[in-house]
């Protein structure tokens, strides 16, 4: 069944639209201080004067006031705004402290020593976090005392805020933040609530057609969430639209829906964006591959990630050097770990690389041909 695409209404035409893959030669011109993504494929300017609102904003939509500690555990992406959530909180809470992403235990650990009232880490690692309290260090997470859990930097689960929320007996928000910059931009207290945008008009809806703004009130369907107003800093401009690369099922009406899907030339996997066209330059340099594909899925609590190769000769389907060498190229292009398996059969014409989420997230690299 097709799914509906939500009705354009005619908008003044934006001067420049951009993708994150568009972003990636920015570290050449960017100047001041810039965030540099995990993988060093994209650098754009920071403003942690001017995004320093919506953090402090962010926590307070989360219900953080002055009797609360908070932690902020961030890992991927979003790491990269640690500091800022830690001095926002710094500023509205009693105490705050940012320790970044940590075996389980240690951060436990952490919270315990701080006394921590506040969580402030991914959707995976939260419950990550939670399975390991229960089935391996027998802990139970009520003893923890966290008042309250904000989630930002991935697509949740299903039944992931409602989950938490029950075994910690904690409010749960869920933070939506720019994959540029990490910067808050709205916000939901439950999986069925829309986001509640912190500032007006700086997040929007994008047709997947075409390079459209979408205005409400909204027929319903698949639409793009972007970024209005020169998030990317730099000589982007107020007039600047950004493409998130997440894509929502937007109902008819005027709200605008978390995102649940990816779309275009990036996968988000563990809070990091994964450049499949890296990936595939990568594998054409190594003589032999003839066809890859790229495995996501989340059968426990966090993503996991194997690229299968096909070799185009026989000689090289056992050879470990060869899958070595895979192993190494990987390795060069993100801090994500991507197990390499490799097909036991040959393929001797080459085919495009793949990619096969069993999350159900990314829909494809061609955000055109999913709108139809």
């Amino acid at each position: 069944m097709t799914t509906p695409t939500p009705t354009p209404t005619p908008t003044a035409t934006p001067a420049t639209w951009r993708t994150r893959s568009d972003l990636a030669a920015a570290g050449r011109t960017a100047t001041g201080l810039l965030l540099v993504s995990p993988d060093g494929d994209s650098a754009v300017p920071g403003d942690p004067a001017g995004t320093a609102g919506a953090f402090t904003a962010a926590l307070r939509a989360a219900g953080v006031g002055p009797s609360d500690r908070v932690v902020v555990a961030l890992s991927g992406d979003g790491e990269l705004a640690g500091p800022q959530w830690a001095h926002a909180a710094a500023e509205v809470a009693e105490a705050a402290a940012s320790v970044g992403p940590r075996g389980r235990l240690r951060l436990h650990h952490t919270l315990e020593t701080l006394g921590a009232t506040t969580l402030v880490i991914t959707p995976t690692g939260a419950m990550d976090l939670l399975a390991r309290l229960h089935l391996e260090f027998l802990l139970d997470p009520l003893d923890l005392g966290l008042r309250r859990i904000v989630l930002t930097g991935e697509i949740a689960s299903r039944r992931t805020m409602d989950h938490l929320a029950s075994e910690f007996d904690a409010q749960v928000t869920e933070v939506y933040c720019s994959p540029f910059t990490a910067a808050p931009l709205g916000w939901r207290s439950s999986e069925t609530e829309p986001l509640t945008p912190l500032a007006p008009g700086s997040l929007a809806l994008a047709s997947l057609e075409k390079d459209e703004l979408l205005t409400p009130p909204y027929a319903g369907g698949l639409a793009e969430l972007v970024v209005v107003g020169g998030d990317a800093g730099g000589d982007t401009g107020g007039d600047t639209v950004l493409r998130t690369g997440q894509v929502a099922r937007v109902p008819a009406g005027d709200a605008i829906p978390a995102p649940g899907h990816t779309v275009g030339d990036h996968v988000l996997v563990r809070g990091v964006w994964l450049s499949l066209e890296r990936v595939r330059r990568a594998m054409g340099r190594i003589d032999g591959v003839s066809g890859w594909e790229l495995g996501v899925s989340r059968q426990g609590t966090l993503d996991a990630v194997t690229l299968t190769v096909a070799f185009n000769r026989e000689s090289l389907i056992d050879n470990p050097m060869w899958k070595s060498r895979i192993q190494q190229s990987l390795k060069a292009l993100t801090p994500i770990t991507i197990a390499v398996e490799v097909s036991g059969e040959v393929a001797e014409a080459s085919t495009p690389g793949t990619v096969n989420d069993a999350r159900g997230h990314h829909l494809g690299r061609d955000r055109t041909a999913i709108a139809r």
